[in-house]
């Protein structure tokens, strides 16, 4: 799977207006506001979900389950900001992250998708404004993590964006568990979610550590 960053300032949390929503359930694939994820649809059920969303306003809302097969309370909502149409019927689409929403509750069936009436959230918060050395900490964590895992992946790419879409790029590309990609998506501001995000890291690296002191 391939991410491809959107450099933009969207935020979520406290404020927010209510919609219905078309929601794709899927484990691991966590979209987050400002960045792009491309999916390849096949499921009958979820071609229509495309058909619906792009007869419609293009949004669809991105969300995990837990281990009960329900629905986390937040995920992400994405927008359809180019797709197209394969010879076999699959749809090639990219999504591209905008705001966070939260469930308010899942609507009657009435396609083979799923709907729900889900809040829109805003924040209202400043941007927090990252140093050069937090920069620093959080790349250098990140190489010490794909080496410790055995991660190939080039960096000088990401190393001159910005530090709040560097540990948003971070979140979803790296096989975290689902539940602290969870976490990292229901953070309200970019200092928390970094100073989780570099929690994650460290505890990976010591369960790293210990695996290969016990083999």
């Amino acid at each position: 799977m391939s991410i491809r960053l959107v450099i933009e300032k969207n935020s979520h949390k406290l404020c927010f207006h209510k919609m219905e929503l078309a929601v794709f359930p899927l484990n691991g694939a966590v979209l987050f506001p400002g960045t792009s994820l491309p999916l390849n649809i096949f499921e009958n059920r979820y071609i229509e979900m495309i058909n619906y969303s792009l007869a419609r306003d293009r949004l669809i809302g991105m969300i995990q389950t837990n281990e009960k097969g329900m629905f986390y309370e937040v995920g992400c909502v994405g927008k359809i900001h180019s797709f197209n149409e394969t010879g076999d019927g699959r749809y090639l689409i990219s999504l591209q992250g905008t705001k966070c929403f939260k469930v308010i509750s899942e609507l009657k069936p009435i396609y083979s998708f799923r709907l729900v009436e889900a809040n829109i959230l805003e924040n209202k918060k400043e941007e927090y404004v990252f140093s050069d050395k937090e920069k620093s900490i959080i790349l250098q964590k990140y190489k010490d993590y794909m080496k410790a895992k055995k991660i190939e992946l080039n960096l000088q790419e990401i190393e001159n964006i910005e530090t709040d879409q560097i540990i948003k790029f971070i979140a979803m590309v790296s096989p975290f568990k689902d539940i602290d990609k969870q976490a990292l998506l229901e953070t309200e501001d970019s200092f928390d979610f970094f100073k989780k995000l570099l929690s994650i890291l460290e505890l990976e690296l010591a369960g790293e550590l210990l695996n290969s002191t016990i083999n």
